[in-house]
């Protein structure tokens, strides 16, 4: 709509506003961690977005790169004639985001939030042309045309990157169009001059090629994280394409999903569920020559597999000493403190990084301990350790007083941090 302003002694004001049909495209990136038993030491999420465009085409350059790629519905249109030795923007221009770029990307249950890093490490479309690239320019063939349309000759033709963009063995070419993807090792202009006239032209679509950092999965809770980082497109934004080609779209947000499956799995050999206390050596030192023992215990190992962090804590049939569980002989209702702790293989540790040595465990959530995996454990040996101490040992056998003390321990590991 037009709106006039006019005010006594002055010059009338003509505001034009012009509707547009630009809108915004969203493209999802997702990746996984899921612990791998035949690659432990890998701690990377795995790209789960379908390769399109570029990579697609070229699956061993973006391997070799880890790269990425993915193509948009997205044109460029000239909105004028490309005139021949023009200025940079006023000719084929490409400026992309090759930087690194940071967003956050939050766990939608626990609201946990992570850094993860992008850049666009390539770029490319296919250029289409008015006319014939031989007709522009009175060559004999299309690939001479192409080569002569653009400044540098041979080396003119798109195949080859102009700098600082980065050759990338990929061109194909018809009568009217070149496709093209160049490499974008850092953030600058890329420009390629018209030597000859062209009346008008487009990029039939937006191939991009991006490479990501992201966060350690092994600190990060099962579950997804989700962010988004947005660009500009067009004179002056993210994507630059000079002053000359126009976006149908002026906005791109990637949206990033990052799916993070933890395994946390212990297993207890058949019968470990049952723990008998016995002294060094057995009890015939008791039995024959009234010797107390030293103390009584049992190591029960077990196996686990952890990628995340977990936290250990007892729940006791019998409480009593703050924290610990105790073992009661119901005949004579003495209770005696039951020592737990546990050991965990290499790999696991605490939260400070130190080793797990017969760490004490407690009763009740607020005593849990917390542990971490520095790689992915698969199925590595663990110890409960079992002990009442030499404390308890004048106090619990005493000579031909028989009894028999028992409870119920159980040991959670909890992911649930």
């Amino acid at each position: 709509m037009n709106l006039n302003i006019c005010l006594p002694g002055w010059l009338c004001l003509l505001v034009l506003f012009v509707p547009t049909s630009a809108e915004a495209v969203n493209q999802e990136i997702r990746a996984l961690f899921t612990p791998d038993s035949a690659n432990p030491q890998s701690n990377k999420f795995i790209n789960k977005t379908p390769s399109s465009g570029y990579c697609a085409d070229a699956p061993s350059e973006c391997r070799d790169n880890e790269m990425f790629s993915i193509r948009l519905p997205m044109r460029f249109e000239s909105i004028r004639a490309m005139q021949p030795d023009d200025v940079s923007r006023n000719s084929a221009m490409f400026k992309v985001p090759a930087q690194w770029r940071t967003l956050t990307v939050t766990n939608v249950a626990t609201q946990e939030s992570e850094k993860v890093e992008v850049r666009i490490a390539g770029i490319g479309s296919r250029y289409a042309l008015s006319d014939t690239a031989a007709n522009l320019t009175g060559a004999p063939s299309a690939a001479q045309g192409h080569q002569r349309l653009w400044s540098g000759g041979v080396a003119g033709a798109w195949v080859n990157a102009s700098p600082p963009c980065l050759y990338s063995g990929v061109g194909f070419y018809t009568d009217h169009a070149f496709r093209f993807f160049w490499k974008t090792p850092v953030e600058a202009a890329c420009v390629k001059t018209a030597k000859f006239l062209i009346p008008a032209m487009s990029y039939e679509y937006l191939d991009f090629a991006y490479e990501l950092r992201t966060p350690n999965p092994l600190g990060m809770s099962s579950g997804l994280y989700t962010g988004d980082l947005s660009y500009r497109i067009g004179p002056g934004g993210d994507f630059d394409m000079g002053d000359v080609m126009l976006p149908t779209d002026s906005d791109l947000t990637l949206s990033f999903v990052l799916d993070v499956q933890h395994t946390l799995k212990v297993d207890i050999p058949p019968g470990g569920n049952k723990v008998q206390l016995v002294p060094v050596g057995g009890w015939q030192s008791w039995l024959q020559a009234g010797r107390r023992p030293v103390s009584l215990f049992r190591d029960q190992t077990f196996n686990i597999s952890a990628s995340s962090r977990f936290k250990m804590q007892m729940e006791c049939q019998f409480g009593g000493f703050p924290y610990e569980c105790m073992l009661n002989d119901p005949v004579s209702r003495r209770s005696v403190e039951l020592q737990v702790s546990v050991s965990l293989p290499n790999g696991l540790t605490d939260l400070s990084g130190q080793p797990v040595r017969r760490q004490r465990l407690r009763t009740g959530q607020a005593n849990s301990q917390q542990f971490q995996p520095g790689f992915y454990v698969d199925r590595a040996p663990g110890t409960l350790h079992f002990e009442i101490a030499k404390s308890q040992m004048e106090f619990m056998l005493q000579p031909g007083v028989a009894s028999r003390y028992s409870g119920n321990v159980t040991v959670i590991w909890d992911s649930d941090i």
